[in-house]
């Protein structure tokens, strides 16, 4: 396991000055070496000279939000992240990576979900590099690595809870924070190896799939007819109890068990019809 470590670097700009007039320098005692035939002078212009061209191989510039990963004969050297003109040893290579937020937009997967039923979903993530040894050391490419396990982990996510909850149990469909939470947690596992940072996941896009849309609205609505009729049950249940209460303490009316019982139906029926009640009033007959 690679561990990011700060590399050794310095500012540039005063190198650079020293490297051009180093350079200055040798192109003087080589002109006036060879135009006087004084080796001495041509000598030190050579080892100026060449001394500054080496020297020049060891500036690099780092930009914000980007990190200068520097190696030694293959060897992993540290990680400059100071932003401007640096130089280190010339002999370093240098290898930069961004360490800025990046978007993942996934493609939409068809999965089952914890129902068996198969589902289409998509996810957003927002993902950085955190540990640049790691990120180019431990793994192959870190891009696509990143991709690889998002779809991965949105797989297992999804198969772990039922689209649509009928109780108040946790689904993809109606506790997003919690799911998004998941998804951020099993992202981080498979990443962490990776050097890389998630910032934040969430479902972009969620549905049935289209073999099994129809039929699952049908079961949503019939869903919603059942648990509306049983709500509208409760309550009617509960106003025939109120006015059989009532009409007792009261002793507005006495009512034997018969009557009660016409009562309580014609009741059920007024309160849970899906249409307004149409009284009949009942004026004895006109003929006598």
């Amino acid at each position: 396991m690679h561990t990011e470590r700060k590399a050794r670097s310095s500012a540039g700009w005063g190198i650079l000055a020293l490297v051009i007039l180093m350079f200055a320098a040798g192109i003087v005692l080589l002109v006036s070496g060879i135009s006087h035939g004084f080796l001495p002078s041509l000598l030190a212009g050579i080892i100026l000279f060449c001394t500054s061209l080496v020297m020049a191989a060891g500036f690099f510039v780092v930009n914000p939000n980007e990190a200068g990963v520097l190696l030694l004969a293959g060897k992993y050297v540290g990680t400059s992240r100071e932003n401007g003109l640096r130089f280190a040893n010339p002999f370093y290579t240098k290898k930069k990576i961004s360490l800025r937020a990046r978007n993942f937009n996934s493609e939409r997967l068809k999965v089952n979900d914890l129902a068996g039923n198969p589902i289409e979903i998509a996810v957003v993530v927002v993902w950085k590099v955190s540990n640049t040894a790691e990120a180019l050391f431990e793994v192959d490419d870190y891009v696509d690595f990143v991709h690889t396990q998002s779809e991965s982990a949105v797989r297992t996510m999804a198969s772990a809870y039922p689209y649509d909850a009928h109780d108040d149990g946790i689904s993809l469909r109606g506790a997003t924070e919690e799911i998004n939470h998941h998804l951020q947690r099993e992202l981080q596992e498979r990443l962490d190896k990776a050097g890389v940072e998630i910032m934040e996941a969430r479902i972009s896009h969620l549905a049935y799939a289209p073999e099994i849309a129809g039929a699952m609205l049908q079961r949503q609505q019939a869903s919603a007819v059942v648990a509306a009729r049983t709500k509208i049950v409760e309550g009617a249940v509960g106003m025939v109890e109120m006015a059989l209460e009532q009409l007792g303490q009261k002793d507005l009316v006495r009512l034997d068990e018969d009557k009660k019982a016409t009562m309580v139906s014609n009741l059920l029926v007024v309160l849970c019809s899906e249409h307004a009640a149409q009284p009949i009033v009942n004026t004895g007959s006109l003929y006598q």
